[in-house]
C-alpha cells in the first residue's frame, strides 16, 4: 500500500499542493496532535512540522472536544456489537480501525455501508481468507497507517483502549488486531513520554510487543460502556481552551518557520514564501501595518548579496523611504530561521517605546520576545531564554550596558544581529562616542554578529564602511516627491541645483494683508498655512520652544473662526483629556489654540501632554504643530507641507543634516502626492541659506576626542575591566579598529593615537581606577592593567568618569549618617550632576524649606524630586517651584535613570550593601512617579499616568487584566482611546507578561537542573 501524502496548507489555498515555493515537508517531520500539544506548552526541542488531511481543512470535532455532539452514535454502536455478537462464531477477525471524519485525509478500500457521516468510529471488518492474501502488504502499512491514525485520538481515548488491554483475558486474536494493540501502546507510550519528537519515532519505531498485551475488546466490557466511560473523562478532563484551528494555524507557522530556517541556511538567493520567512509575517505585514506589497528598492536591498552572506550593511535613503521595513524583516529573520537574540538601537526613549509597542503584536503572534531598555528599563546581563529568543529595543546608553553585560558573562554570540537606526548620530557629542564604543566592541569581541546601520544623511560613507567592515547601499527613492521652496518676502523661490545661485522664482504670495496683520506676521505665516489646512496638515519648525508657542498663539488671533467648526468635538475632547493629565489643570495656551487644530510641541510639554498631542495630529484632530527641531529626529508625525520659521536652531544657524531632517517629514505615503517644505529667509541670511541647500551634507567624525571621560577614557576602563585588552599593546590594536583610529590623521593632529591612549591610562591610574604599570614598547616583558573595585563599579554603572570619585565619597559618607525618615536623603544621591548646571534655584522658595543656604543646586533640585514622588502632580510641582512642566519631567526622567546606574554602582562594591534594597525601591518610584496601585499598568509600553488611571478606574488593575482584555471593550470603555491603541497596549501587556513568565520558567529550570560536577559521579 502506498504511503499517504501528508501536507500542510494555508485557508487561503483550497487545493491540495502550495503554488509558493518552498523546501519539501520529510515524512519524518510529522507529530501527533497530542504530542504537537506537550511540545508548544514548554517542551524542549525544535517545533514540529504539523501535517494536516488534503481533502480538508475543517476541525476533527468542529466546536466539540470529543465525539459527543453526533447523538446518533452510541445507538449505532450499539447496533454494531449486537450483529457482532450474534455473529461471533463465524471466522472473522477484528481489525479495530479508527477513523476520524472527513479530517483523516486516508482513503479506505473498504468499508460498511452503515457509515457515511462525519466525525463516527467505523469498525473495519475484513475477512479471513482477504486478509491472508495481502497479509505481508497490510501488516506493514497498516502499523505506519494505522499508529498515525492513532495519533490524531485524544488522550483518553488512547488510556481507554490500555485499560480495555489491562481487562481482557489471555483469548487469541488475529493478527491485524495484534498490530492494532501495537499501535495503541506504541501511541500512548508517545503521549506519555514528554520527550517525544518526530525524528525519534522513525529511529526508535519498537519491534518487539509482549505478547502478554493479547485482548478480546468485546470479552468483559461492552464498547458502548468504553465510549461512554471516555467521553465522560473527556467531558471531565481540563483541556487547554484553545480551538483545533488555532492549533492548526500554529503548525502551519511552525513548519513554514521551519522550512525557512532550512532555506536560510542553505544560503541560496531565492529564499522562501516571504523573503526566507513564513507567509504569515506578510499577513501580519498587511494586518498591524497596512503594507501590501514592499517597494522596488526594498525587495532590491533585501536581495542584496551581502545579505545573504551575512555581511555588514549600511544603507541610506531620504527620511520616509521606508527603510524601518527593511530591517524589520531582516530582523524577523534573525529570530525566527536563525534562532538568534537581535539588538536594535535607537537614538530617543520615546521611539523606543512607540517600537516596542509596534513589535509587541508580531512577538504575540510569531513567538519571540520584546524586552524594552531605556531610562531605567532592562536587566543585565538579560536573562538568558532556552525556548524563546529576544529582541532587545534600546537607546544608545542602554544598549551599550547591554553589550558589556553580555561580553562579561561570555554571551556576546548569542547576539545574532544589531540594528543601529540613525547611523550618522555616531559624530554627534557623548551619545556619538558611546554608540562608537558599543559597535567597536560588537565587532571585537563577535565574528559571528552581524551589524546594520541605517541613516537618511549620511556623507563620508567609506570611513564608516572600514570601521564597520560593511558594504553599502544607497538609493534616492521617496514614496512621495518633494518639492523645496525658499520664501523671501513674499516670493517663493524653487531650489534648484542647476541654476548659477540655486534659486528659481516659483510664484507671488496671494494673501491680503492688512497694516495690523503685517505687523503680527511680517514672515506671512498665516499666508502659508492656510493654503494647506485644515484639509491638510501642516508642520512648523522653529529655533526655540517659546517661538513655537508664540506662532501657535498668533496664529490663532488671526484665523477665520470657520477653522473652528472642524472637527469640533473631538477638539474639545482632546481639552477634556488634557485637563485630566494635569489634574484639572492645563496649558492656557493650548487651550486657546486646540479649537482652531494648533498646538506647540516640545520638550516643555510632559510626556502624557505629548503623546496626546502626537495621537490627536496623527488623526487629524489637529492639523498644525509648532515644533522644535526635536521632533524631526523623534517620533513619525509627516506632513503636507513643512515651514522652517528660520534656518536656526537656538542661536546656531542650521546644518545640513538637521535640514534635510526637517524637510523630510513633508509628504505622506498614500496620503499624499506631493509633499512641500518651505524656509522663510531674511535678506541677511540668503547667501547662507543658499550655501545650505546646495552643500553637500556634514562628514561624520568619531566623538571619541572630543568627550574624554564619556568616550576615550570610558572606553579605555570598560576595555580592562571586560577583559578585551589588558596590556598596552592589546588597548593600540583595538583603539585601531575604531572610527577614530581610522580617522586618527584628521582627528588627531598634535599627538599620535599611540599618545592619547598612553595619556588617558594614565589618567585612570592616577584617579585609582586602574593598577598596573604602562611598559613602554622596548620592553619585551608585557606589564598587564587591573581594573580596581572603584573602576568596575564606575564602568558597570555607566557613572561619569567626570563624577565617579565625587559619588563615591558622598555614598560613603551617607553611611555614616543615611537619615532613612524620608526619602530626601537617598533623592539628593539619585540627584543627576549634569542637571545642576541648568538649574537656577528661585532662592525666595529655598529659604522657605529651612535649609542652609550654602547647599548647592542638587539639593535644591532633589526638593523638586522630594516634592514630586509626595504630589505626584507635575503641574502643581511646576508651579511650586515656578519651573516649566516640560524640565520638571526631564529632571524626574534624569533621575529614574541615574538613580539605576547609581544602583549598579553601588552593587559592585561590598561596603555599600544597604544600598541595594533602598536604591531599587527608590528607582522604581522615581520611574513612575505615580501611586503604587497604578504602577503594574505603567510598566506596560504607551501607557502613561492619565492612560493607566482611566484603565484602573474601569476595573483593569492588573498586567492580567490588560494582557486579556478585549480590545473592543477597552474602545468602549475608556474615552479617547482608538481600536489601535487598544490592540497595541493588548499586545504589548500580552507581551510583558510572557516574559516576566518566561523569566520564572527559566529560574525554575535552572533551580532543578541536575548538577553535572556532582562529587562521586562519573
Amino acid at each position: 500500500m502506498a504511503e499517504p501524502s501528508l501536507a500542510v496548507r494555508r485557508k487561503s489555498r483550497p487545493g491540495s499542493v502550495s503554488k509558493r515555493s518552498r523546501a519539501p515537508v520529510q515524512p519524518s517531520a510529522v507529530c501527533s496532535p497530542v504530542a504537537r500539544k506537550r511540545m508548544s506548552s514548554g517542551g524542549e526541542g525544535p517545533p514540529a512540522e504539523t501535517p494536516c488531511s488534503n481533502e480538508s481543512e475543517e476541525d476533527m470535532f468542529g466546536d466539540h472536544d470529543s465525539f459527543y455532539g453526533n447523538d446518533s452514535l452510541l445507538a449505532e454502536v450499539d447496533d454494531i456489537e449486537k450483529k457482532y455478537l450474534q455473529d461471533k462464531n463465524t471466522n472473522i477477525k477484528v481489525a479495530g480501525e479508527i477513523i476520524m471524519g472527513n479530517q483523516s485525509g486516508f482513503h479506505q478500500k473498504k468499508q460498511d455501508n452503515f457509515s457515511n457521516s462525519e466525525n463516527m468510529i467505523v469498525l473495519k471488518a475484513v475477512k479471513e481468507d482477504t486478509l491472508q492474501m495481502n497479509e505481508n502488504d497490510l501488516v506493514d502499512s497498516n502499523q505506519e497507517l494505522t499508529g498515525s491514525i492513532l495519533d490524531d485520538l485524544p488522550s483518553s481515548q488512547l488510556l481507554c483502549f490500555e485499560k480495555m488491554d489491562e481487562l481482557s483475558s489471555g483469548s487469541r486474536i488475529s493478527p491485524v488486531s495484534e498490530r492494532r494493540n501495537k499501535c495503541v501502546n506504541f501511541s500512548l507510550d508517545k503521549i506519555r513520554s514528554p520527550s517525544f519528537c518526530p525524528d525519534t519515532e522513525h529511529r526508535n519505531r519498537p519491534t518487539d510487543f509482549s505478547s502478554e498485551s493479547k485482548c478480546d475488546l468485546f470479552k468483559t466490557e461492552s464498547l458502548k460502556d468504553h465510549l461512554k466511560s471516555a467521553m465522560t473523562g473527556n467531558a471531565k478532563a481540563q483541556t487547554l481552551q484553545v480551538s483545533k484551528t488555532k492549533q492548526l494555524k500554529e503548525a502551519v507557522l511552525s513548519e513554514e518557520i521551519c522550512v525557512a530556517r532550512k532555506t536560510i541556511e542553505s544560503s541560496s538567493v531565492d529564499i522562501g514564501p516571504f523573503y526566507g520567512l513564513p507567509s504569515k509575517v506578510k499577513d501580519l505585514f498587511r494586518q498591524f501595518r497596512g503594507i501590501e506589497m514592499l517597494y522596488e528598492w526594498q525587495h532590491e536591498c533585501l536581495m542584496l548579496e551581502s545579505l545573504q552572506q551575512r555581511k555588514n550593511l549600511i544603507y541610506s535613503l531620504p527620511t520616509s523611504g521606508g527603510k524601518t521595513l527593511v530591517a524589520e524583516i531582516i530582523i524577523l529573520q534573525e529570530l525566527l530561521c536563525r534562532q538568534k537574540d537581535v539588538l536594535m538601537i535607537l537614538p530617543y526613549v520615546a521611539i523606543v517605546q512607540e517600537k516596542v509597542r509596534g513589535l509587541s503584536s508580531f512577538g504575540i503572534e510569531l513567538g519571540f520576545l520584546v524586552e524594552e531598555y531605556a531610562g531605567s528599563k532592562g536587566r543585565f546581563p538579560p536573562i538568558k531564554r532556552r525556548i524563546k529568543k529576544s529582541l532587545y529595543i534600546a537607546t544608545i546608553e542602554k544598549g551599550h550596558a547591554l553589550v558589556n553585560s553580555l561580553i562579561e558573562t561570555e554571551r556576546i554570540d548569542d547576539l545574532g544581529l544589531v540594528v543601529v537606526d540613525e547611523l550618522h548620530m555616531l559624530g554627534e557629542g557623548s551619545r556619538g562616542a558611546t554608540l562608537e564604543i558599543t559597535l567597536a566592541k560588537i565587532l571585537y569581541t563577535s565574528k559571528n554578529t552581524q551589524i546594520i546601520g541605517m541613516s537618511a544623511t549620511l556623507n563620508n560613507v567609506g570611513d564608516l564602511q572600514k570601521f564597520l567592515q560593511a558594504e553599502y547601499y544607497t538609493n534616492n527613492f521617496r514614496p512621495v516627491e518633494l518639492k523645496e521652496y525658499v520664501k523671501i518676502r513674499d516670493s517663493i523661490y524653487a531650489v534648484d541645483s542647476k541654476t548659477e545661485n540655486g534659486f528659481t522664482f516659483s510664484r507671488l504670495l496671494n494673501f491680503k494683508y492688512s497694516s495690523n496683520l503685517e505687523k503680527a506676521d511680517p514672515d506671512h505665516i498665516i499666508a502659508l498655512v492656510t493654503e494647506v489646512i485644515p484639509k491638510y496638515s501642516c508642520l512648523i519648525f522653529c529655533p526655540t520652544k517659546k517661538n513655537c508657542e508664540n506662532v501657535a498663539s498668533m496664529l490663532c488671533k488671526y484665523l477665520k473662526k470657520e477653522f473652528r467648526a472642524h472637527r469640533d468635538k473631538e477638539k474639545q475632547d482632546l481639552i477634556k483629556n488634557l485637563e485630566n493629565i494635569g489634574n484639572g489643570s492645563v496649558c492656557p495656551i493650548l487651550k486657546q489654540t486646540i479649537p482652531f487644530g494648533i498646538a506647540y510641541h516640545h520638550s516643555g510639554l510632559t510626556n502624557d501632554e505629548r503623546k496626546s498631542i502626537e495621537e490627536a495630529y496623527s488623526t487629524g484632530v489637529l492639523c498644525l504643530l509648532a515644533c522644535t527641531a526635536t521632533l524631526a529626529a523623534g517620533v513619525n508625525l509627516p506632513a503636507r507641507r513643512v515651514i522652517l520659521r528660520a534656518p536656526y536652531v537656538a542661536n546656531d544657524f542650521l546644518k545640513k543634516n538637521q535640514y534635510k531632517q526637517m524637510i523630510g517629514r513633508a509628504g505622506r505615503a498614500g496620503i499624499d502626492s506631493a509633499g512641500e517644505s518651505i524656509l522663510i529667509v531674511q535678506e541677511k541670511d540668503k547667501h547662507l541659506v543658499q550655501d545650505l541647500v546646495n552643500s553637500p551634507l556634514e562628514n561624520c567624525y568619531s566623538s571619541l576626542l572630543l568627550e574624554l571621560t564619556k568616550g576615550m577614557q570610558s572606553l579605555l576602563l570598560s576595555l580592562i575591566g571586560l577583559k578585551i585588552a589588558v596590556t598596552h599593546e592589546e588597548v593600540n590594536n583595538f583603539m585601531c579598529s575604531t572610527l577614530l583610529g581610522i580617522q586618527q590623521q584628521l582627528l588627531s593632529k598634535e599627538k599620535s593615537l599611540a599618545e592619547i591612549i598612553k595619556d588617558g591610562l594614565e589618567n585612570l591610574i592616577e584617579k585609582g581606577l586602574l593598577k598596573g604599570r604602562i611598559c613602554e614598547k622596548d620592553h619585551n616583558s608585557k606589564c598587564t592593567l587591573t581594573i580596581t573595585p572603584l573602576g568596575k563599579a564606575t564602568y558597570k554603572g555607566s557613572i561619569d568618569l567626570a563624577y565617579c570619585n565625587l559619588l563615591y565619597r558622598e555614598l560613603k559618607k551617607g553611611l555614616e549618617g543615611l537619615i532613612l525618615e524620608s526619602n530626601l536623603h537617598l533623592l539628593y544621591l539619585a540627584t543627576p550632576y549634569d542637571m545642576t548646571s541648568n538649574c537656577s534655584p528661585d532662592w525666595m522658595i529655598y529659604l522657605k524649606q529651612n535649609v542652609d543656604s550654602a547647599v548647592v543646586n542638587r539639593l535644591y533640585l532633589s526638593f523638586v524630586l522630594y516634592t514630586l514622588l509626595k504630589e505626584t502632580n507635575i503641574w502643581s510641582v511646576s508651579e511650586k517651584f515656578n519651573m516649566s512642566r516640560g524640565y520638571v519631567q526631564n529632571l524626574l526622567n534624569s533621575a529614574a535613570s541615574f538613580a539605576s546606574c547609581v544602583l549598579h554602582f553601588s552593587e559592585e562594591l561590598e561596603e555599600f550593601w544597604v544600598y541595594k534594597a533602598l536604591l531599587t525601591e527608590l528607582t522604581k518610584k522615581l520611574t513612575y512617579c505615580v501611586k503604587t496601585e497604578l504602577i503594574p499598568l505603567m510598566e506596560v509600553a504607551g501607557v502613561l499616568e492619565a492612560r493607566a488611571k482611566q484603565l484602573y478606574n474601569a476595573g483593569y488593575k492588573t498586567l492580567a487584566h490588560l494582557a486579556n482584555a478585549n480590545p473592543e471593550t477597552l474602545v468602549k470603555m475608556i474615552e479617547h482611546l482608538s481600536r489601535r491603541q487598544a490592540k497595541q497596549i493588548v499586545s504589548s501587556a500580552k507581551m510583558l507578561l510572557s516574559e516576566k513568565a518566561e523569566a520564572l520558567q527559566e529560574e525554575v529550570e535552572e533551580l532543578l537542573k541536575v548538577p553535572t560536577d556532582i562529587p562521586g559521579t562519573c
